[in-house]
């Protein structure tokens, strides 16, 4: 009895965390299909005002219980941590299911390309055999969509900076000096984000539904923009993470100290930032994306116009 104890012992002793059961995959996946489902409504309204309303109703709810539940996905990864389960081989997991998932959005923005040069290297005849069709009129590439690649790229370098300085995160001076560039990374992507709506709101005078052209343009620059907004989520609870670190090396008064106490399980380390590290490498995806549809979607149908 004595030896098989020890065997079953010795065989559980690992570097892998087997995390607890929970209801947040479920839960998550139900609010994806409903905000999905509700989006495909959305674009094909019915007559009805009531159905209209409740799709509307529908939207806003998945929208906000996927928002709820990442966070608390979130914070359930980031508690894991503190307590100690990401050990070195788990965090090797991490970055490997990380890297997987940014090669899966490249391969959906690849799909997105490929439409676009299948169509505009050899144009149909319902598009008069030329490109961009002629009931378009291309945006200026110089103007906003120009503005929106510095945005980006200086937001890459900031973002590179805070990394960084979060490589030398052993004392207030250096978790203040990446707290501060992850904050002009965050004020960046925000302003891209509005230069986007200025775009879609005023610059655009055609829709999503004119024409590949329209499609494409859309959903290329759409899908986009949604991974900016999840990019700028994620960059936020970064940088709430970093303001408790921040906390934690500060000497505070002794009235906050049990406050910041609480909280230090919630901050980074110099030897353990994985999740600074999936915020900047999906990021910097997103910026690298963005070139692609500057050259392309941008400053190929205006050359194709001259």
């Amino acid at each position: 009895m004595q030896n098989t104890s020890n065997f079953f012992y010795k065989k559980e002793r690992h570097g892998f965390h087997l995390v607890d059961n929970s209801q947040l995959p479920v839960i998550t996946a139900f609010s994806a299909f409903l905000l999905a489902a509700s989006f495909v409504f959305y674009l094909n309204p019915t007559k009805s005002c009531i159905i209209n309303c409740i799709d509307h109703l529908v939207f806003q709810f998945a929208a906000l219980s996927l928002t709820a539940v990442l966070f608390s996905w979130f914070l359930t990864v980031v508690y894991e941590s503190g307590q100690g389960h990401h050990t070195q081989v788990v965090r090797r997991g991490l970055r490997l299911g990380m890297v997987l998932f940014i090669l899966s959005e490249v391969m959906l923005f690849f799909s997105f390309f490929w439409a676009f040069f299948h169509v505009s290297l050899s144009p149909a005849i319902i598009l008069g055999c030329v490109w961009p069709p002629q009931t378009i009129q291309p945006l200026d590439v110089w103007g906003l969509p120009l503005t929106n690649t510095l945005l980006l790229l200086t937001s890459g370098l900031t973002l590179t900076l805070s990394h960084r300085a979060m490589l030398k995160a052993t004392n207030y001076y250096y978790t203040k000096v990446a707290a501060i560039h992850l904050f002009v990374t965050i004020v960046l992507g925000t302003t891209f984000l509005c230069c986007q709506f200025i775009e879609y709101k005023f610059g655009i005078n055609f829709n999503w539904s004119e024409t590949v052209f329209g499609s494409i343009f859309y959903v290329t620059t759409g899908f986009h923009g949604l991974h900016v907004v999840i990019g700028t989520i994620f960059l936020i609870f970064c940088l709430v993470r970093l303001v408790v670190t921040t906390l934690e090396l500060e000497r505070v008064q002794d009235a906050l100290r049990p406050f910041c106490n609480y909280l230090s399980i919630y901050s980074f380390r110099k030897e353990q930032h994985i999740g600074f590290e999936a915020a900047a490498w999906y990021w910097h995806f997103v910026d690298v994306v963005w070139i692609f549809l500057f050259l392309t979607i941008y400053w190929w149908n205006s050359a194709s116009i001259v």
